[in-house]
C-alpha cells in the first residue's frame, strides 16, 4: 500500500513540474504580452509602466514563481494521495471488522445448533434408561457427531484469537519433510476416507528444510485440508516436495478450479470460498491465510494458481 502511495505522489510530482514548465514557456510567450495589456486596461498604466511592473514582478522572478508553482501543486495533489490512500485504507478495514464480527456471529448461532442437539440427545438418553440398544446407539453416535462439530467451531474461536495476536515466535530447527508429509497424510486420513480421496507423497525421504516443525505443520496441515475440502471427491492429491537452488519448492496439486475472481482473495483473513458457509465444513476463512503468516515469517512466499483442471498451491522455503 505504501510503495503505491509513493509512487502515486512521485508520478503527480512529474506531472506537476511537467505542467508548470509548461506554463513558464506559455508566461514568457503570449502571456506575458496578455499580462501587459490587462494592466494597461485595468489599472490604467501606460504600456513603459505595464511593461516594467511585469519585468520587475514577473519576467525576474519567474524562477522562484515557478518552483513555487510546482511545490504548491506537488503539496496540494500529495496531501490528496495520502488522504485518499488513508481513506481507502480505512474503508477495507472497517470492512475486515465487519466481515470478523459477521463470522462470530455465524459462528456463535453454529455452535448453539449442535450443542442444543448435544443437550436433547443426551437429555434423551438419560430420561429413557430402558431405550433400545439399537436407538440407544444410533443416539449417542448423532450426538458424538454433533460433538464433534461443537468442537470444531469452538476451535475456530482459538483460531481468530491466536491469528489477531501475530506474535507467535518460532523454533527452527532441521526438519524430515517426508516424514513430516506422511504423518500430515496419516492425520487427515479420516477427511480423505470421507471424500474417497487419497494423497500421494512425491519427494525424496532425505529431504529436509530449516524452520518451525509445529508451525509448518500447521500451515501445510490447512493447505492440505483445503485441499480436500474444495477439491473434487473421488480424486488424488499430489504433495511434491523438491530442492533447487537452495530453495525447497513444495506443491499441493488437487483436481478442482477456483474461480479467478475468488483465486486473488484466497488469502485473505476471514475469507471463506464457500460464500453458503457449509455446516459440515465452512471454518473461520483463517486456514490460508494463517497458511500464508506462518510461510512468511520463516522467510517463504505461497502462491496459488488455478487452471486446466486443477488448483496448485506452491510453497518455497529457503532450505537453511
Amino acid at each position: 500500500m505504501k510503495d503505491k502511495v509513493y509512487l502515486k505522489i512521485v508520478a503527480i510530482v512529474a506531472a506537476s513540474a511537467a505542467f508548470v514548465s509548461f506554463l513558464r514557456l506559455l508566461v514568457r510567450g503570449n502571456a506575458g504580452d496578455w499580462i501587459v495589456a490587462f494592466m494597461q486596461k485595468h489599472f490604467h498604466m501606460r504600456p513603459a509602466e505595464a511593461h516594467q511592473v511585469y519585468q520587475v514582478v514577473i519576467r525576474n522572478n519567474l524562477d522562484f514563481i515557478v518552483i513555487a508553482a510546482i511545490a504548491v501543486c506537488a503539496v496540494i495533489l500529495s496531501v490528496s494521495v495520502v488522504w485518499y490512500s488513508r481513506r481507502q485504507r480505512a474503508k477495507a478495514e472497517r470492512q475486515l471488522e465487519q466481515r470478523k464480527n459477521d463470522l462470530i456471529t455465524y459462528l456463535a448461532h453454529d455452535i448453539k445448533t449442535p450443542l442444543t442437539s448435544v443437550i436433547g440427545y443426551l437429555s434423551l438418553l438419560n430420561e429413557t434408561p430402558d431405550m433400545p440398544r439399537e436407538q440407544r446407539t444410533k443416539h449417542i453416535s448423532v450426538a458424538l457427531d454433533k460433538a464433534h462439530r461443537l468442537e470444531t467451531l469452538v476451535d475456530e474461536f482459538f483460531e481468530i484469537t491466536r491469528y489477531n495476536l501475530q506474535s507467535i515466535p518460532l523454533s527452527p530447527k532441521n526438519i524430515d519433510l517426508y516424514y513430516m508429509f506422511v504423518q500430515l497424510s496419516d492425520e487427515v486420513y479420516p477427511l480423505l476416507a470421507a471424500h474417497n480421496k487419497e494423497s500421494i507423497i512425491h519427494a525424496a525421504e532425505d529431504l529436509s528444510v530449516y524452520g518451525d516443525p509445529d508451525k509448518l505443520a500447521r500451515a501445510f496441515n490447512n493447505i492440505l485440508k483445503n485441499a480436500i475440502f474444495y477439491g473434487e471427491d473421488n480424486s488424488v492429491i499430489d504433495i511434491t516436495a523438491k530442492l533447487n537452488n537452495n530453495i525447497v519448492e513444495i506443491e499441493f496439486r488437487n483436481i478442482g478450479i477456483i474461480p479467478k475472481d475468488k483465486l486473488v482473495s484466497i488469502f485473505d483473513k476471514f475469507y471463506r470460498l464457500d460464500e453458503a458457509r457449509s455446516n459440515n465444513t465452512g471454518g473461520a476463512g483463517l486456514g490460508l491465510a494463517i497458511a500464508k503468516e506462518i510461510i512468511t515469517m520463516h522467510g517463504g512466499q505461497i502462491v496459488a494458481a488455478s487452471e486446466h483442471g486443477c488448483t496448485t498451491f506452491t510453497v518455497l522455503l529457503p532450505s537453511k
